[in-house]
């Protein structure tokens, strides 16, 4: 995937804390496409989710529905 550097302004989550911890930054350079990286692998992998895609994880995450997992 060819992200352009140039308009992806990557926001790091204020949950990822100082170093060492869990960093995940997002960013949105098309209009229904929002891209997921580790901050500390920059050049690393990107997951890519559509808009619906992205609201129904938030939505879930913001009910608890993962809250299993942590």
């Amino acid at each position: 995937m060819d992200i352009d550097q140039d308009k992806a302004r990557w926001i790091k989550s204020s949950a990822s804390g100082g170093t060492g911890g869990a960093c995940v930054e997002t960013t949105s350079v098309k209009a229904d496409e929002i891209l997921v990286r580790n901050s500390r692998d920059r050049t690393g992998p990107v997951l890519s989710f559509t808009k619906a895609e992205w609201v129904a994880f938030v939505a879930g995450v913001k009910a608890g529905e993962f809250d299993a997992i942590v």
